[in-house]
């Protein structure tokens, strides 16, 4: 690879990269806490990219100290977000992810890419009330069954 050849691809990158850098400050304004937390930001581009609002429904700030963020996904999921003296806290599914660590923030990203397949929850499975009960058919003891015996005491 020689001089200009490099040149030329970086030309064809740089604005790839000013897209979406573009879009994360866009997405920024739609979430308040991301405005008043930048650290935040920085660990939610971290974990799902600069597409971050493709997946994100809404952000909670759930408690002050420790500062915990709950972060609702599209489709229904959760996680949390804990902010810690020294870094992050990714809490998915109940297992806490340290993301100081590479590892653990590799892993984090893993969980989070699962929930995020899970879909959301199908209405048409839960009856929504009492009287959808009532069309359930209730079985009939037949003859093969047998019959529960009173034991008096």
């Amino acid at each position: 690879m020689d001089k200009e050849e490099l040149k030329s691809r970086i030309k064809n990158l740089v604005p790839q990269v000013y897209r979406n850098m573009t879009k994360a400050d866009i997405a920024t304004v739609e979430y308040d806490e991301l405005t008043k937390f930048p650290e935040l930001k920085n660990t939610i581009v971290d974990l799902l990219s600069h597409d971050y609002n493709s997946f994100l429904s809404s952000i909670d700030w759930v408690a002050p100290k420790p500062t915990t963020f709950r972060i609702n996904l599209k489709n229904d999921q959760f996680f949390y977000l804990i902010y810690n003296e020294r870094s992050w806290i990714a809490q998915v599914e109940g297992k806490k992810y340290y993301l100081l660590n590479l590892p653990e923030e590799q892993r984090a990203i893993e969980s989070i890419s699962r929930i995020l397949r899970y879909g959301a929850k199908d209405p048409t499975t839960e009856p929504s009330d009492v009287e959808n009960m009532e069309d359930i058919p209730i079985e009939e003891p037949t003859e093969d069954t047998p019959e529960e015996e009173n034991i008096e005491i």
